[in-house]
Order: structure tokens, then sequence, then C-alpha cells
């Protein structure tokens, strides 16, 4: 049982079309018109450059007094706090220009600010110091409860 089936006519273009299209495209405009797009690029970036989304960090460290820690051993984990949460935030972010570090204190159930490290990029690369850059808050001592911990013979050699 063999069936013989006409061929019907399709609506495929015949490729004899094809080949005429394909004689009437020239290459030349076509290579001019993708070329011509970097220079228009190029020129747009030059006259209105997209906008650098840099920012500052802000961070936010708080320290708990061990027992029998003095106030000078707390400003000195404080600023190590206060470096190492610098140097993080420049290295993990490369679009941070400033880094604000804010280093609080609890003790005795009283909390206060003890220093604030405010610096931009390349005043860090130059002098990664916190000492030299971080802004001490001179009532934290007594915010802290430290002066009410001493003797009374003391209190003339506290600073």
């Amino acid at each position: 049982m063999s069936r013989s089936v006409a061929h019907q006519p399709s609506s495929i273009i015949v490729f004899s079309v094809i080949s005429q299209l394909a004689t009437k495209i020239r290459i030349i405009p076509l290579v001019v018109l993708l070329f011509s797009a970097v220079p228009v690029w190029f020129t747009c970036e030059a006259i209105a450059p997209q906008v650098v989304r840099a920012y500052t960090a802000r961070v936010d460290l708080a320290i708990d007094r061990i027992p029998d820690e003095t106030y000078e051993t707390i400003l000195r984990r404080a600023e190590a706090a206060a470096r190492a949460a610098a140097q993080r935030s420049f290295d993990q972010d490369i679009l941070v220009t400033d880094v604000s570090v804010m280093v609080t204190v609890q003790s005795q159930g009283a909390i206060a600010p003890v220093l604030t490290l405010d610096v931009s990029r390349p005043q860090w690369r130059n002098r990664p110091d916190p000492q030299r850059w971080a802004t001490y808050f001179k009532t934290a001592r007594s915010l802290l409860l430290f002066e009410a911990n001493l003797n009374p013979g003391q209190a003339g050699t506290t600073k």
C-alpha cells in the first residue's frame, strides 16, 4: 500500500528571492552602522558621565568592660576595635570613601561612647593610626563610673 502525495506549493520564500536580496545588501553600510555606535557612546559618556556611587561606611561597636579593667585599657581595646573596623570597611567595599566608627563601652550597667573614628580612604592609606583620627569623649570616664571606683588617695593622680 503505497500512497502518492502531491506536493503543494509552500508559503516559504524561494531561495532565488533570498539570493536576490543578498546581492542588494551592501556589507559596507552595515559595518559603518555598527562601528558608528562606539564613537557615539564615547561622546555621550564624555558629555554626561555616569555618577559614581561613593559613600561613607558607618560602624557602631560595643565593648563590655572586663572586671578590674582600667579606663586606659578600655581605650586601647576601643582603638584596636576601631582600627580593625575601619580597615575591614575599606577592604570590603571599594566604593567606600569615608569610614565613621563609634565605639561605646558598657560598664556596670552604664553605657557611654568612648571614641569616634572619622577618616577618609586617602588619610587611612597614608597613616592607618586610630589615635591620629579618633575623637575621644572626655566625660566617658565619669559616665562609665570609673571615677567612683577610685580611693580618696588615688583621686589626685588621675588625669
